[in-house]
């Protein structure tokens, strides 16, 4: 063989080994390539089983929440209640003894006690009542029933009367006085 068929003979040797190291990396980075694509896909899997439980510990946070508002809002009452429930004894104390009464004082004397302790319950629970004397006639306290010509100059725009007291609870208005204004 001539120096020129070796020299070709040597380059296809060395294409050879060429296209199959090629080859060789080609088919690593396809096989990384593929363990990636694995790898993701399990991640993937992991990610989606983790968004799942996430929701349903969501859906059954926010169904727990709506039942016990629910039993909130049904029994939320109930100590208010249980509470005034001895004024209703005395109540029921009082009116039983009124018939037998002859100290028309010690009956008097009776609701007077009443009346204080449940005036003081209320207290307790942040309701207190509306001042109208003499006060300024406001419309989110108060609501005029009838106006009436004011006995003196200083009176006119103000409460005369109160025919029916007003109460707050916490700052908000649970029912507005009905008064009588002088104009």
């Amino acid at each position: 063989m001539d120096n020129k068929e070796l020299n070709e003979e040597i380059d296809n040797n060395n294409l050879e080994v060429e296209q199959n190291e090629l080859n060789e990396e080609t088919s690593c980075e396809e096989d990384k390539l593929a363990a990636d694509i694995v790898a993701i896909q399990e991640k993937n899997r992991e990610l989606n089983d983790q968004y799942l439980r996430l929701m349903a510990d969501y859906d059954n946070y926010r169904k727990r929440t709506m039942r016990e508002k629910a039993e909130l809002i049904k029994n939320g009452g109930e100590s208010a209640l249980v509470n005034i429930l001895p004024v209703v004894d005395d109540f029921e104390r009082a009116l039983a003894n009124i018939e037998k009464a002859q100290d028309i004082e010690a009956v008097k004397e009776g609701v007077n006690l009443i009346y204080g302790k449940f005036i003081a319950y209320l207290k307790q629970n942040n309701v207190v009542e509306i001042e109208t004397a003499e006060q300024p006639f406001d419309t989110d306290l108060h609501d005029a029933i009838t106006t009436i010509p004011a006995p003196t100059e200083e009176l006119k725009g103000k409460v005369i009367d109160c025919i029916q007291k007003g109460y707050k609870l916490n700052d908000k208005v649970i029912r507005f006085s009905k008064v009588v204004v002088g104009e």
